[in-house]
């Protein structure tokens, strides 16, 4: 009898735990997603001035707050993770003509060439020479995007695609992109000079690309002549100062850290002939055994140390971040620099953007901009010692149209 008045109560009692459980999903839901995140306008740094004061009433997209995409846009991780896939659905094709130069050393390096599918604006003719992230080309969605944009705004492009990057274009000297080397983009500029000479140039970076761009404005006053001005999207700015955030498990960056480590693995073996072939001169400070450690690195820092600083011989990882990171030519820039990096990313720690920020309290001409969201999928770092000139291109051929 009394089993029998007790058997009622079992279904609320599971009603209550389902009810716990859904409660708990919806509260990791609601963190994982960031949706109690409120919504704000970029923070803006930078000088009062003429310029300033233009691009301000030119561009209110600066100072207008930031509506992220609704369930997933407030969450600096699941945008990074659902843009790729998005992107290959819904990115345009842009059309353009890919070149091929070869440097005094041997390597082959290619970019695309996007021509305008409008007038510009005030009728000019201005190319965005832009350099992509990490291990990226062309054809990736976020710069697809970008040139169509562009291109229909009247803009001519010229996207680099970083030495060994490209699967279908071999390597043909014992080189691969690195995270400061500016041969390859100075190369492609100097060929749109040549080509264009009437044409003004917007230089453009992503991650990687933005310390390339920057560290290339900064080696010499030379490179800025032409140059409207430079927009670095979501890049770090130090390589040596970021190692150590770039190895914590806050905002998951290890976990990154390893992803981003192992496809550079990938590329580096896909090209294991060109680098490690007995028929090719390596490096002196490349050996055989650097290729054993490749296969057990779990960070890109161990892939710096053991393979990528010693294509330009330096002496260590510190040395090599030290000297190939844009930071110390920040301020040898004076064309108008806008640095743009997302206050979430997963990536660059928050610690890094007192460097843009010092910056542009310095220089008039430097204007820094943190958005409160990631509003893009970028993908973030990784050489030349500034004292090597870049090398002069041997000679030029051209795709057929």
């Amino acid at each position: 009898m009394n089993a029998m008045l007790e058997t009622p109560e079992l279904p609320a009692v599971f009603d209550g735990v389902k009810l716990a459980a859904v409660a708990a999903v919806l509260y990791v839901i609601v963190r994982c997603l960031n949706l109690k995140s409120p919504t704000a306008p970029p923070d803006l740094y930078f000088q009062d001035s003429g310029l300033s004061r233009f691009l301000l009433k030119s561009c209110p997209l600066l100072t207008k707050e930031y509506i992220p995409p609704l369930i997933w846009g407030k969450s600096g991780h699941i945008q990074t993770a659902l843009y790729g896939k998005m992107g290959r659905v819904r990115s345009p094709h842009p059309y353009g003509h890919r070149k091929f130069i070869t440097m005094s050393d041997g390597a082959t390096s290619t970019f695309d060439l996007f021509e305008p599918l409008a007038e510009h604006c005030v009728g000019d003719d201005v190319t965005m020479v832009i350099c992509p992230g990490i291990a990226n080309h062309s054809e990736k969605q976020y710069i697809r995007t970008f040139v169509d944009y562009a291109q229909k705004n009247g803009y001519r492009c010229a996207v680099l695609n970083h030495l060994g990057a490209l699967p279908n274009i071999e390597l043909t000297s014992p080189r691969m992109f690195t995270y400061g080397c500016t041969w390859e983009f100075g190369a492609m500029v100097n060929y749109i000079k040549k080509t264009y000479p009437q044409t003004q140039l917007v230089v453009v970076g992503f991650s990687l690309g933005g310390n390339i761009v920057c560290k290339y404005l900064g080696e010499t006053q030379a490179n800025q002549e032409k140059v409207l001005c430079c927009v670095s999207v979501c890049q770090g700015y130090s390589a040596l100062r970021a190692q150590e955030t770039f190895m914590q498990w806050d905002q998951c960056r290890r976990f990154y850290n390893f992803l981003m480590a192992d496809n550079m693995k990938k590329i580096i073996l896909s090209h294991r002939q060109a680098l490690f072939g007995d028929h090719v001169k390596k490096p002196q400070s490349l050996e055989d055994t650097d290729l054993s450690r490749l296969y057990t690195a779990t960070s890109l820092m161990q892939i710096d140390d053991n393979v990528m600083r010693k294509f330009h011989g330096y002496n260590s990882l510190k040395e090599y971040y030290e000297e190939e990171s844009c930071m110390r030519y920040l301020h040898r820039i004076y064309v108008p620099l806008m640095l743009v990096n997302a206050a979430d990313d997963p990536l660059v720690h928050e610690s890094l953007l007192t460097i843009p920020k010092s910056l542009s309290a310095l220089q008039a001409n430097t204007k820094e901009m943190t958005s409160p969201q990631l509003s893009s999928h970028m993908q973030p770092l990784q050489t030349r010692k500034p004292e090597r000139e870049i090398p002069p291109t041997t000679g030029i051929t051209y795709s057929p149209k």
